[in-house]
C-alpha cells in the first residue's frame, strides 16, 4: 500500500522544489493575463485577418504574454527580460486588444511581470560555524584580522590614496 503513493510523492516534491527554484507565481499570473487577452480575440481566422492588425494585437500580445510566463518557469535567469516584457506587453494590450482582456488581462499581466521581475533565487544561509563574519567578510580574508581592520573596505582592500595607519605601541613617535 505504501508502495502506491510512492510514485505521487516523488511527483509532489518535485513540483514543490520547481515552484521553489523560479517565479512560478509570476509566470502563472502572466500566462493567465495573456490567456485573458487572447481568449477575447478568439475569431474565425477569416474575421481576424480581414480586421488587419487590430484583430491580430490580440493573438500577439496574449501570445507573448503566455510566452514570458513560460520563459519565467523554465529558463528563471531570463526572469528579468520577461518580467519587464510581460509588463510592456500587458500594458500595450490595453490599447491593442479589447481593453486588455476588459482590464483582467492588462491587471493579470501586469501583476505577474512585476512579481517575475523582482523575484529572486534563495540565497544560502551562512552559519556561525563556518567562521563567517555577520559583515560579510570571511575568516582568514585580508581586512579580517586586527593588522587589516585600518581604512580597509569591506572586501578588505585599501581603498586608493588611503595610507595604513599604526598605532606607535609606546606612545612614543618618531624622535
Amino acid at each position: 500500500m505504501s508502495r502506491a503513493g510512492a510514485p505521487a510523492a516523488r511527483g509532489w516534491r518535485w513540483f514543490s522544489d520547481f515552484r521553489r527554484t523560479r517565479p512560478f507565481p509570476g509566470g502563472l499570473w502572466m500566462a493567465a493575463g495573456g490567456w485573458a487577452v487572447m481568449s477575447l480575440t478568439f475569431a474565425p481566422t477569416a474575421v481576424v485577418v480581414s480586421a488587419g492588425f487590430g484583430g491580430i494585437y490580440g493573438y500577439l500580445l496574449g501570445g507573448g504574454l503566455i510566452l514570458f510566463g513560460l520563459c519565467a518557469w523554465f529558463a528563471p535567469r531570463t526572469r528579468h527580460l520577461a518580467g519587464f516584457l510581460g509588463v510592456l506587453f500587458a500594458v500595450a494590450s490595453l490599447v491593442a486588444s479589447n481593453l486588455g482582456g476588459f482590464l483582467v488581462g492588462m491587471l493579470l499581466g501586469v501583476l505577474g511581470g512585476s512579481m517575475t521581475f523582482g523575484w529572486g533565487p534563495k540565497r544560502d544561509r551562512v552559519s556561525d560555524s563556518d567562521g563567517a563574519d555577520p559583515n560579510g567578510a570571511g575568516s582568514g580574508t585580508a581586512g579580517s584580522g586586527a593588522a587589516g581592520s585600518g581604512a580597509a573596505g569591506s572586501d578588505g582592500v585599501e581603498p586608493e590614496g588611503a595610507e595604513a595607519v599604526t598605532a606607535d605601541p609606546a606612545g612614543a613617535g618618531a624622535a
